[in-house]
């Protein structure tokens, strides 16, 4: 453990001299306020109060922001190390392959909770700042930054996986990119054309559900919109977060994490210095 902590400090100090806790908590802060001032909105027309509908306008922005974040910062961890010629001398410390990714694992997963906790808490507050029954969507606010946090972990070790793969940083994050634009853009859509053309049959009926839970992203925004309490200011997935249990959401959401590190530490062990 005191090695994956030396790890974890030595990457925490390297994001911070580059900027990546600035950039990130800027990002979160500026889009949650944007969203928390235009989705609050239809908060009459739903009977709920403000911070609960903020959250799912939260849930929209964190399906394309925490991953494209967690994606960022990952995108080098190990490919950076090899073109800089610095992975053949930390490997000769007594640091298994292992402790290293899980000491980056930690570090980058810190910057993302300040961040995202920067952006909720500031929406947060808009939040009750203008409505005193605000302190009702507290519950939902929570619930949203933990699956967060889960979400952007499962980004964070594919990134870890491309990075080993590609070796590169160039090709790391051409790849991670083109990730990014597949699952969490185009695999919606590809779903959509897949239902128009079934017209109700046997994809829609026995396979579509399960697409949705395979897909990380997909499974984070069927959990916390089926679990708030304004599902309805979130057009385009209702019907499917109100269809499909939150439980299979949250084991979805839950799996993905570990999946996602057990795939980095397959890849790095792969790599030769």
């Amino acid at each position: 453990m005191n090695r994956i902590l030396a790890s974890a400090r030595t990457e925490f100090i390297i994001a911070l001299r580059n900027r990546w806790i600035t950039i990130s908590v800027a990002m979160m802060v500026l889009f949650s306020l944007v969203l928390s001032a235009a989705g609050s909105a239809p908060t009459g027309a739903l009977g709920a109060d403000k911070l609960s509908v903020t959250v799912a306008s939260l849930t929209s922005l964190a399906v394309y922001l925490v991953p494209l974040v967690a994606l960022l910062m990952s995108f080098d961890a190990i490919a950076g190390e090899i073109e800089r010629g610095t992975l053949p001398l930390v490997l000769t410390y007594p640091v298994k392959r292992g402790e290293l990714v899980l000491g980056k694992f930690t570090a980058h997963l810190a910057i993302l909770a300040i961040a995202i906790a920067a952006g909720y808490g500031i929406a947060a507050i808009a939040a009750v700042a203008t409505d005193q029954n605000a302190f009702l969507g507290l519950p939902a606010l929570l619930r949203l930054f933990w699956s967060s946090l889960l979400l952007g972990a499962t980004f964070i070790g594919i990134g870890y996986g491309i990075s080993a793969f590609a070796r590169r940083p160039g090709a790391a994050a051409g790849l991670v990119i083109g990730l990014w634009l597949v699952l969490i853009v185009l695999y919606d859509l590809g779903l959509l054309a897949a239902i128009v053309a079934d017209d109700g049959g046997t994809f829609t009926n026995d396979y579509f559900q399960w697409l949705l839970l395979g897909n990380p992203a997909d499974a984070f925004r069927l959990y916390n919109l089926a679990a708030s309490d304004a599902t309805a200011a979130a057009a385009g997935l209702a019907g499917a977060a109100n269809s499909i249990p939150p439980v299979h959401a949250l084991i979805s959401i839950l799996a993905w994490p570990v999946a996602a590190i057990g795939i980095a530490l397959l890849a790095f062990r792969r790599v030769t210095p």
